[in-house]
């Protein structure tokens, strides 16, 4: 492939993986988006633990992709965490890679808690509206 598409791929892996990381954090509020981000948050939660088992914890197939086509255009000094590669790259600074770390846990697993805790409220409303419904049928009869 062309240094062109791997600059392509670079940007395109920089927006899409960054897009993704924001609607984990926050796709919980909508109630639209709820159980599109709790699948994705529980997919991410199987990657970084299973997965982590055999590439280590945190290990994200779209880290994984992107790094790849960095190493294609030479950036061979990558940080293990995609967020702090976000953070030094949007600011210029070099954040310590342990605060970066703690600070993606806490915010991963509050969107994690609040996924599936607006999921299930959703779910018994649902159930709650099903069975009011039902019983206002057998009324009419």
């Amino acid at each position: 492939m062309s240094i062109g598409i791997y600059a392509f791929l670079d940007k395109f892996f920089f927006v899409f993986h960054t897009l993704i990381i924001i609607f984990i954090l926050f796709a919980w509020i909508w109630e639209k988006t709820r159980k599109a981000n709790l699948i994705l948050v529980l997919l991410t939660a199987f990657s970084w633990c299973i997965l982590g088992i055999w590439y280590g914890f945190g290990f994200c197939p779209c880290t994984e992709w992107h790094y790849q086509v960095r190493m294609k255009l030479g950036d061979f000094d990558m940080p293990a965490s995609y967020i702090k590669f976000c953070i030094d790259s949007l600011t210029g600074l070099e954040v310590n890679a342990q605060l970066v770390d703690i600070f993606t846990l806490i915010f991963f697993l509050t969107a994690l808690i609040a996924s599936v805790y607006v999921n299930i409220k959703d779910w018994k409303r649902k159930i709650a509206t099903k069975a009011q419904r039902h019983k206002e049928s057998q009324r009419d009869f």
